[in-house]
């Protein structure tokens, strides 16, 4: 392997890993000896430095790992303090909606409503800031009950869950011929 493509793949190394790597985990990757390895790597150490970039590569131990040069950690702090964009998908939607008109709920209770597994959409709900833990069903296996936060009041408009519509009983009656209508779909096909 020429010295370009081992830099290359140390690079790519450190890079996917986040965390240090031993030198003979690196020397194995790209089938040079230890010694070898670590040379190349403190010469890449070195045109790092050199170079006007925002990545170094740190020595710890016999390990390397790549990391951000601390006069870019402004850069970071700006990014990391722009608001995430949410974006609410049909599945998030339904599965706030259930959350929100039900809680306390568990993600099992969630899941028969839907059908289907709903791990991603609680933890993404989560994520967001619109749904919470609320405590614990005492129950075999405890499980984890969820409701929505004030974000969630802030960001439907909304100053309490009794400002939520309600549905009403011919939307009910309407929800359900659907539902059954999909349940002999489902059978019949």
């Amino acid at each position: 392997m020429d010295i370009k493509n081992a830099e290359a793949a140390i690079e790519a190394v450190l890079f996917t890993m986040g965390d240090s790597v031993e030198v003979e985990k690196i020397a194995k990757a790209i089938e040079l000896d230890a010694e070898t390895t670590k040379k190349i790597i403190h010469n890449m150490m070195d045109k790092y430095q050199s170079e006007e970039r925002g990545i170094k590569i740190i020595e710890l131990e016999n390990a390397f790992q790549m990391c951000t040069k601390s006069e870019m950690y402004e850069y970071l702090i700006r990014v990391a303090k722009q608001p995430k964009k949410m974006a609410l998908s049909e599945v998030l939607m339904e599965t706030l909606s259930i959350i929100a008109y039900k809680q306390p709920i568990t993600k099992l209770e969630i899941e028969k409503i839907r059908g289907v597994k709903s791990d991603h959409a609680v933890n993404k709900l989560v994520e967001y800031n619109l749904v919470k833990e609320l405590g614990r069903l005492d129950a075999p296996g405890r499980p984890i009950m969820f409701g929505t936060t004030e974000e969630f009041l802030r960001h439907f408009g909304v100053q309490s869950l009794e400002e939520l519509p309600s549905v009403s009983p011919v939307q009910l009656e309407d929800f359900k011929a659907e539902a059954e209508e999909e349940v002999q779909l489902k059978l019949n096909i």
